[in-house]
């Protein structure tokens, strides 16, 4: 039998199915993270949409789950503002990640990695809060990164990003504190996803060292737990950020990174 969470007279969901009615905005949602978001957001009774440039992939995720597809190219800011702006929860998840010294970084690598990961979040966030305040509820969950919260040399352009995120993610707490709106980032270590596979070669030749002692070596050095993360942890983080019992978490970055910052 489903427990009932008492709303003070008002029908209530079934606890597992707290976001019936509620619509989420996942972005990057066709693969790793932000799919398993998809997913569990689905399961809570949500109607997810499911945001990604890549279409066949989105599409999929998108009837798995019952949700609806938006092919878009979240570097193209015109292509950004045409998203739904009647999402109840929005999940700032896409990213993607180069590895090089400053040096050699290439500029519109560095500027592109900052539209996709800083502004379009920002974007996104901007035209569904009118939509939150008028309901008078609503959850930004940043899926930032332990690169939010500490720095690793060749990842200029991520830490920018993730470090503003963090920012922007508390100034959006504190605005949207008195409205119901709660603006939280979770930061995870390394996860087990494409975007973290694809690093290995990189992390290699920047480091000088085999692509098979990367994980080992670089990815899991400063973590006390020897395993990568995987991607439906971090979505049952950002689900719990959005639940009943997380309305007084705001403006917090909650690590999942096995200890790295315990240091």
């Amino acid at each position: 039998m489903d427990i009932i969470e008492s709303t003070g007279g008002r029908a209530a969901a079934p606890v597992g199915r707290f976001l019936t009615g509620r619509k989420v905005l996942v972005t990057g949602a066709a693969s790793g993270i932000g799919r398993a978001c998809a997913r569990a957001f689905a399961e809570a009774g949500a109607h997810v949409y499911v945001v990604d440039l890549a279409g066949d992939a989105a599409k999929a995720v998108a009837e798995e789950i019952g949700g609806t597809a938006h092919v878009v190219d979240l570097s193209d800011p015109e292509a950004v503002d045409t998203l739904p702006d009647d999402a109840d929860v929005v999940v700032n998840n896409a990213g993607l990640q180069y590895v090089a010294p400053i040096h050699d970084f290439p500029v519109e690598r560095f500027a592109l990695i900052q539209r996709v990961m800083v502004e379009a979040p920002f974007r996104i966030v901007r035209r569904t809060l009118p939509h939150m305040y008028e309901r008078g509820w609503g959850r930004i969950v940043n899926i930032s990164s332990v690169h939010g919260l500490r720095a690793s040399a060749f990842k200029s352009a991520y830490v920018t990003a993730k470090h503003a995120l963090e920012g922007f993610s508390k100034v959006a707490a504190l605005e949207g504190a008195p409205h119901g709106v709660t603006s939280n980032c979770v930061n995870p270590g390394y996860v087990r996803t494409p975007l973290v596979e694809d690093q290995i070669a990189g992390q290699a030749a920047a480091h000088g060292i085999p692509a098979d002692e990367v994980v080992e070596r670089i990815m899991l050095d400063r973590t006390a737990i020897k395993r990568l993360i995987e991607p439906a942890e971090v979505a049952q983080a950002a689900l719990f950020l959005c639940g009943p019992h997380a309305g007084f978490i705001t403006g917090a970055s909650i690590p999942l990174d096995g200890g790295w910052t315990a240091r």
